[in-house]
């Protein structure tokens, strides 16, 4: 039995669509039952149309995130008003529009040091979320993208073992082969973790990546993360035929 789930799609707009009513659904659910739902964000150009959706929905089905927590899977160590900034793009599609209170905002002070916004990052989500039998901080949902190399949040293929091996929930990761080279990351065994991980790939030149990932046969970020879970939801709109 496969450990992942692959839903495809032939645009990106049906993808954000699916995605932020699947989601909308999980945060009902939470609601119904009295419970807070801590999710983890990313960014990337997929994420604006999936925050657009969201609101929509979100408005025409009287959802209430009262309820909701939110995290970041990785960010760049930028203020939060430069347009790098996964938590400016979150403010302003999704924050703003929704009317979301600052005390369920959980952002990454990426204007800080690296190792002391990391540091901060896993001090507020050991506060607030709850906790497995190991100690560690679980989140009901952390959303992640995927690069053209397979990386996912900030992890990329061949990190040093000081990356790759990190226990920490959140880590600092200095000379990144994207810029901004400074960020900090969501963990292995932070995503591993979670109740559950969607991924939402889309976007040209991804499709061997993608297929690398999903067959093991390359030692991608994302195939990593999928064999380390039991369920992975992917949101593809990335042809592999």
């Amino acid at each position: 039995m496969k450990n992942f789930e692959l839903i495809s799609f032939t645009n990106a707009d049906e993808l954000a669509s699916r995605a932020a009513g699947a989601w909308l659904e999980e945060i009902e659910s939470a609601n119904r039952a009295g419970k807070s739902h801590c999710v983890a964000l990313s960014g990337g150009r997929i994420t604006q149309k999936f925050f657009a959706s969201t609101v929509e929905q979100a408005k025409t089905r009287a959802v209430s995130f009262e309820r909701v927590h939110f995290f970041w899977a990785d960010e760049r160590c930028v203020p939060p008003t430069d347009p790098e900034s996964n938590f400016k793009l979150a403010d302003e599609l999704l924050f703003a529009p929704l009317k979301i209170s600052e005390s369920q905002i959980h952002r990454i002070h990426g204007e800080l040091p690296p190792d002391a916004a990391a540091a901060q990052a896993v001090l507020e989500i050991s506060r607030i979320a709850p906790k497995n039998s190991e100690g560690r901080p679980v989140l009901d949902l952390i959303f992640l993208g995927m690069g053209e190399d397979g990386h996912v949040a900030s992890l990329f293929p061949n990190a040093p073992a000081a990356i790759a091996d990190c226990t920490a929930p959140f880590l600092a990761v200095e000379n990144s082969p994207k810029p901004p080279p400074n960020r900090i990351t969501l963990s292995y065994p932070a995503i591993a973790t979670a109740k559950n991980v969607w991924v939402l790939a889309s976007g040209a030149g991804k499709e061997a990546a993608l297929r690398d990932s999903l067959n093991f046969t390359e030692k991608t970020p994302l195939a990593r993360v999928v064999q380390s879970r039991s369920h992975t939801r992917i949101f593809s709109g990335i042809r592999l035929d």
